[in-house]
């Protein structure tokens, strides 16, 4: 992964997002996407002690053990996400030096030999630098987060803006209260809100406009 023009800066927060090479599929199932959010989680850690190729084929009390030695520090804190059939969008927050870049160079890395396995192919899966634009607002952040959260709607991946809380391939479930995976830093977002029923008419409240949006748009590149 080349080494970016301007580095990323601790304490900032980053939209970062990228899509896979001539737009085909990469995460295809259910499989390939429990194993991009296995890896997420994993590779968020500071100090991983092995691959996850490695660690995801361990016994359930064998990873435990390994959790336990990673120290609590984080690459980064990942405020939310989506992954969507051929790219992925991150909201992520850097804690250490080019802790953003570690961490997309070990997730990207790690994944695609995973899918050329499975996939019995060769070569890049991703685009060969991520795009990062650092969120300068505070209405920015909480519309970025809407904008991820939607994008399954917007790209007519789940027809129905209710399906969304079916859609497990993004940190809105965790927003929602529908999974516990622990994978989010969810107060920072759910701060400029009431409650979690705010947060949650903020996000249909605008899917409809999101999705129009989203169509004009793609008829202005025809």
């Amino acid at each position: 992964m080349p080494r970016r023009k301007r580095p990323l800066v601790n304490g900032e927060i980053y939209h970062i997002f990228n899509k896979s090479i001539d737009k085909k599929p990469s995460f295809v199932g259910k499989r390939e996407c429990d194993i991009a959010i296995r890896t997420i989680a994993y590779y968020r850690h500071k100090n991983p002690p092995l691959k996850f190729s490695r660690f995801r084929r361990m016994k359930d009390v064998d990873r435990k053990q390994v959790l336990s030695t990673i120290k609590k520090d984080r690459l980064v804190d990942i405020l939310s996400f989506c992954l969507m059939p051929n790219h992925f969008h991150f909201l992520l927050k850097q804690n250490i030096s080019r802790g953003i870049s570690i961490f997309m160079g070990n997730f990207l890395n790690s994944y695609t030999r995973y899918f050329n396995t499975r996939k019995e192919r060769v070569g890049p899966l991703f685009l060969s630098q991520f795009k990062a634009v650092r969120v300068e607002t505070e209405e920015q952040l909480i519309h970025l987060s809407r904008y991820i959260h939607l994008n399954p709607y917007t790209s007519y991946v789940v027809k129905d803006a209710l399906d969304l809380e079916n859609y497990i391939w993004s940190s809105l479930v965790e927003y929602f209260g529908l999974v516990k995976r622990d994978l989010c830093r969810k107060d920072t977002i759910l701060s400029y809100f009431k409650n979690n029923r705010a947060y949650k008419n903020f996000i249909y409240n605008h899917a409809a406009y999101q999705r129009e949006l989203k169509r004009i748009e793609h008829l202005a590149l025809e």
